[in-house]
């Protein structure tokens, strides 16, 4: 039986090897920014690159690198479109029902009549639902159009949507980048979750106050501070407790709704100052009366969320259920490469062995809470705007499909990607010689997921092209690799706004197209302010602050 090992020389030295592994990443990210060509495209490109990197420079076998691409394509389909797709349409089902609307309205009706707070709300903790429940884009598209309709002038308005959507980035669509980065590095997903969580809230508690200072500047930050702090503090707590304690793929469902709870508590003994003059400054118009929004119309709007946690919550947490749905779970060796990629030791890989998790997938959760809804929004939600069907929520899954076809196409030739350099060896070859630069790297790791994310517009794109040469690195200086590959996801999150595929949605929905580079020049300086706070705080969890990490489940 042939048999292959990747190993970091191959080429004949670790840095000619690294410069040959590099190629594939060159490739796209020059054909992306250069060439201008779409990602999948780019992604294709780069693809064949790798391919032929493994094959002349690695001297993997031809038909193992292919096998390897097959895995990451079908990885790639399941269960990362699955669960993408399955975001999108469980969001789509609260569209079709028209309580969407209702639950634009609680956020319109909410913030004492300030429009600094009502944007935060938005932005931010209406934000964080989408990007966990839907992600690539929709939040900044949906919150920008919101933000403007208060009367925030347009390139506030995406500047501050921008800066909102980062925090929740890490967890955007039930954790999908933790879950790349989990399957690809081997590290159990909850454990760098926790460990995301442990550095997310640091970004989280100051976005709030970056928005209002970007929307009213420093007077509107100290007319409006108390709401900041519970808003921002209380999200960052959640984020701590729900990624370490619950589940990682919730925590941005679990932090948006207690920051707005807590708001919405506060609000009810105390009002911001300045309100009506802040209004004045912005020009914003006067605001029509909320529609009715009676109790019944709030319980359906918010039901769908309550739903979705209910539905995780026992997955995760009842053990009789987590094994029963687990007891399905099939590992497949995959066929042609399991046994024949091998260690040093002559071990098989595990990578190679698929697992197809068919009914504890996130993506099937969703499925089954989107179920839910769609029979009480047919059966008894009786004052609806829009009469909803068990049919045409099922036929809105072939809509998100055919909506997110070329997202999925990106997602499966990324992941192909990931898969040829990861066994063939590149991505070891560049992480053994990155782990040259010693303690310097661990400060820097949060950069490669930020210039990722920035370049692709994914954090999860981000993490399956760097994570395992995160965990590579980190052996090799020793670090803990569970932190720079959380960090390599952390610094995705700061990334993210700066991404050409961000800035065009964001100018696209508060009417500024073509004037993408106004809007790059506010974000910019945030994004580079962020990032260097990221890579402090992971510097320091290396070493001072190593005590604030979770320990491995």
């Amino acid at each position: 039986m042939h048999t292959f090992t990747p190993t970091p020389d191959a080429a004949g030295s670790v840095a000619l090897s690294a410069a040959l592994g590099v190629l594939p990443l060159l490739t796209f990210f020059a054909t992306l920014l250069g060439l201008r060509l779409k990602a999948w495209q780019s992604g294709l490109a780069a693809l064949v690159v790798a391919l032929l990197v493994a094959v002349l420079g690695f001297h993997m076998p031809a038909h193992l690198a292919a096998l390897a691409a097959a895995q990451g394509a079908t990885f790639g389909l399941f269960p990362i479109v699955w669960i993408v797709v399955m975001a999108l349409w469980f969001y789509q089902v609260t569209v079709l029902s028209g309580r969407f609307d209702d639950m634009r309205a609680i956020f319109d009706s909410l913030g004492g009549g300030d429009i600094r707070i009502q944007a935060v709300l938005i932005a931010f903790c209406f934000g964080g639902l989408l990007e966990a429940l839907a992600g690539f884009g929709a939040p900044v598209a949906i919150t920008a159009t919101m933000v403007l309709g208060l009367g925030v002038p347009p390139l506030r308005a995406a500047t501050a949507v921008l800066l909102a959507n980062t925090a929740p980035v890490a967890f955007g669509a039930v954790g999908t980048p933790i879950t790349t980065a989990g399957t690809l590095t081997g590290i159990p997903a909850t454990h760098i979750g926790a460990i995301v969580g442990h550095q997310a809230p640091f970004v989280a508690v100051f976005v709030p106050f970056l928005l209002v200072f970007i929307i009213d500047g420093l007077r509107g930050v100290r007319q409006t501070w108390p709401a900041l702090i519970v808003i921002g503090a209380s999200f960052a707590v959640a984020i701590w407790l729900a990624s370490t304690h619950f589940s990682y793929e919730l925590t941005d469902v679990v932090a948006s709704l207690v920051s707005l709870a807590a708001a919405v508590l506060l609000l009810r003994f105390w009002r911001p100052r300045g309100a009506e003059e802040a209004r004045q400054r912005l020009d914003a118009p006067a605001r029509a009366a909320a529609q009715d929004l009676t109790p019944g119309r709030i319980f359906m709007a918010v039901l769908p969320y309550i739903v979705v946690v209910a539905v995780f919550a026992l997955a995760k947490l009842v053990p009789p259920i987590t094994a029963a749905l687990n007891s399905v779970t099939a590992k497949i060796p995959w066929p042609g490469l399991d046994g024949h990629l091998v260690d040093a030791s002559g071990a098989p890989l595990a990578s190679t062995v698929y697992k197809f998790e068919w009914l504890a997938s996130p993506g099937t959760l969703l499925l089954i809470a989107g179920l839910i809804m769609a029979v009480v929004y047919s059966r008894f939600d009786h004052d609806g705007r829009f009469p909803l069907s068990v049919g045409n929520a099922l036929a809105e899954i072939g809509r998100c499909f055919a909506r997110m076809r070329w997202s999925a196409l990106t997602i499966v030739i990324v992941l192909s990607l990931a898969y040829v350099m990861n066994f063939s060896g590149q991505t070891v070859a560049m992480g053994t010689w990155v782990a040259g630069l010693g303690a310097a790297f661990v400060f820097l790791s949060p950069v490669l997921g930020w210039l990722g994310t920035a370049v692709t517009g994914s954090d999860t794109s981000a993490n399956a092209l760097f994570s395992t040469l995160q965990q590579t690195a980190a052996t090799n200086i020793g670090a803990d690799p569970a932190l720079l590959v959380a960090a390599n996801t952390s610094g995705g999150v700061v990334g993210k706004m700066i991404s050409p595929q961000s800035l065009a949605i964001a100018a696209t929905a508060v009417g500024m197209e073509g004037r993408e580079s106004e809007i790059l020049r506010r974000v910019v300086v945030w994004s580079l302010v962020l990032l260097l706070a990221v890579c402090t705080l992971v510097y320091l969890q290396s070493n001072v602050l190593a005590w604030m990490l979770p320990a491995a489940g």
